[in-house]
């Protein structure tokens, strides 16, 4: 879809309140050139023959003409700023409701820094030139084909003399347009970039501090900062290369009128009357060519962010659901299969050949070390990212066949990289059930070993959180996230190394908790604890993206492999022989 096309399904709903706003225009063109006229026709006529009587209506025209041009001028602008904020209201809208299809490749692939300055400054780009440029173009056009007429009807030679330098505007403006537009395309990516910077580095501000790298990061923002500059230097000076010569061309029409005009009045082949209204008539020629390049620069400026939010909002899924699946609205009872299921993140490979069943009700644990898999598994469950090889299969059907909502609305993760809103921390509990009562956001946080620390807030559950849960030990933030996957209430329940910050102590209460309602949903554990683990129906363990041992605790120490060494490592192998 080309860029003009795309941009005007936005406009295309307020083309008849904008028409209005270009008519009123289009009027004041017209009314800024009545009053050349009427001062032309005050120096023949009441001057020069002497018409005193005329004095008085022709004063009164100059002055209402002047009166309702001012007025007009306030209600166009009026109706093209409203709406212009309207337009992009809507654009932003669906720009985020776009970015809220996408997969996980998207955002893994598109900077935040980059997504945001489509969001703002990218889309006000689009905006200024809907309630300025657009009108700008109408307006000089129109006063530049009335000073014509105008002009023509007077005294056709001198208005062709002043024509015939417009030629070579015009080219001159063409070939400003394709130098500044790549130039200004620069300009928007290197403002990305410097919001990336800015970005990543506010978000990550505790990390900065704790490794003293402000220096570091000051020598980033000064990269980003001296490129973007040096970008819109470039784009200032391919201005500076044509509009010097297009301010000359412009100006050349006071000499023209003065040298040709005077050379007339002498030799009495037009009236000083005409004279005063050519010359005072010379701007309307004039400011549209003045205009010109700022127009073309305005211009270039939106179509380079108008590509680049459209980029984002034609931007397809890859991952998408069943639009046509029956059992969308159907809870799924937790059954969970695994058949020869690979994945690779862009060629490097994560899981390989994964098979695996997990019956309603069971606990499924998985252990491994760092990179061999474990998370990816919750991803493809989740559909987060699809399997390159095998299927999923979620009560015995393909999740690629079912809807998005219909997978995700029954299964809550507790995530190993943990977000809070800045919000209430019962605000945060009930994000994914927000029709939740106090008394069910409060059980939640029991189970989750949440309540007690929660309630010895200032402002207990109406505590407000900094972003990411900034004011919370890492702890705590992990029993706010595993409440709020549990309140949830889901069929498949996936706690990817949710306890990791806790106490053992905390950990053993969370597991009794999670017991009391074992039979109820299908439950995945992935951990690097053995004691997370060990009272698993299954625990899977695994290297290097396969499975290399399966079975329960006891059969596992049994067969006396990696497991086994984990578990010596971690509890020692007296409590390991007496199955503890």
């Amino acid at each position: 879809m080309k860029t003009g096309k795309w941009m005007y399904k936005y406009i295309k709903p307020y083309v008849p309140g904008m028409a209005f706003a270009f008519l009123l225009t289009i009027t004041n063109t017209v009314l800024s050139n009545v009053r050349p006229l009427l001062q032309g026709m005050i120096v023949d006529e009441v001057f020069g023959k002497g018409k005193i009587s005329l004095l008085g209506s022709l004063v009164l025209a100059m002055l209402l003409a002047v009166l309702l041009k001012d007025v007009f001028r306030v209600i166009d602008h009026y109706i093209l700023e409203g709406t212009s904020q309207k337009i992009i209201k809507n654009m932003r809208l669906e720009l985020y409701e776009s970015l809220q299809k996408q997969d996980f490749k998207f955002f893994d692939s598109n900077r935040t820094g980059d997504i945001m300055n489509r969001l703002t400054g990218d889309i006000d780009s689009i905006r200024h030139f809907v309630a300025w440029v657009m009108n700008g173009m109408i307006e000089n056009l129109f006063l530049f084909i009335t000073a014509l007429v105008i002009l023509g009807s007077i005294n056709l030679p001198l208005t062709l003399v002043l024509v015939s330098i417009t030629p070579v505007i015009g080219i001159t403006g063409f070939f400003f347009s394709r130098k500044v537009g790549p130039a200004f395309r620069k300009a928007r990516a290197m403002l990305s970039q410097l919001n990336t910077v800015a970005q990543e580095n506010i978000s990550g501000n505790r990390v900065v501090k704790a490794m003293v790298r402000e220096q570091f990061e000051l020598g980033k923002f000064d990269e980003a900062n001296n490129a973007y500059k040096n970008a819109n230097i470039q784009s200032n000076r391919i201005a500076q290369k044509y509009m010097p010569f297009l301010n000359f061309l412009a100006n050349t029409l006071n000499v023209l009128v003065l040298v040709v005009g005077g050379w007339m009045v002498i030799t009495e082949k037009m009236s000083v009357g005409d004279y005063v209204t050519f010359n005072s008539m010379s701007w309307a020629l004039n400011a549209p060519m003045r205009s010109l390049g700022w127009l073309i620069n305005d211009t270039s400026n939106m179509m380079a962010s108008a590509e680049k939010v459209k980029e984002f909002y034609l931007a397809e899924p890859l991952i998408y659901g069943n639009k046509n699946d029956k059992e969308r609205n159907k809870r799924l009872e937790g059954n969970v299969c695994f058949k020869n299921v690979s994945f690779s993140y862009d060629g490097s490979p994560a899981i390989n050949n994964v098979s695996f069943e997990a019956k309603k009700g069971q606990t499924i644990a998985i252990i491994g070390e760092t990179g061999s898999g474990k998370s990816t598994i919750a991803n493809l469950m989740f559909r987060f990212y699809d399997a390159t090889e095998g299927e999923v299969l979620l009560d015995g059907i393909n999740v690629k066949d079912m809807s998005l909502k219909h997978v995700r609305k029954s299964m809550a993760m507790a995530m190993q990289d943990i977000f809070l809103f800045s919000d209430t921390i019962e605000g945060n509990i009930a994000y994914g059930n927000p029709d939740a009562t106090e008394e069910e956001v409060k059980d939640a946080a029991i189970k989750a070993d949440a309540h007690n620390f929660i309630s010895r807030m200032p402002e207990g559950y109406d505590t407000i959180v900094g972003e990411r849960g900034v004011g919370l030990s890492g702890g705590q933030k992990q029993r706010i996230s595993l409440a709020r996957a549990l309140l949830k209430n889901p069929s498949i329940l996936i706690l990817d190394d949710t306890t990791s910050a806790v106490d053992m102590e905390t950990e053993k209460y969370i597991q009794q908790m999670l017991s009391h309602e074992a039979g109820n949903r299908t439950m995945f554990i992935i951990a690097h604890r053995i004691s997370s683990v060990k009272n698993a129906d299954l625990i899977l363990v695994m290297e290097k993206g396969s499975i290399i041992e399966r079975g329960t605790h006891e059969e596992l120490v049994k067969l006396g492999g990696k497991y086994k060494e984990v578990c010596d490592t971690q509890m020692g192998s007296f409590n390991v022989k007496e199955g503890e």
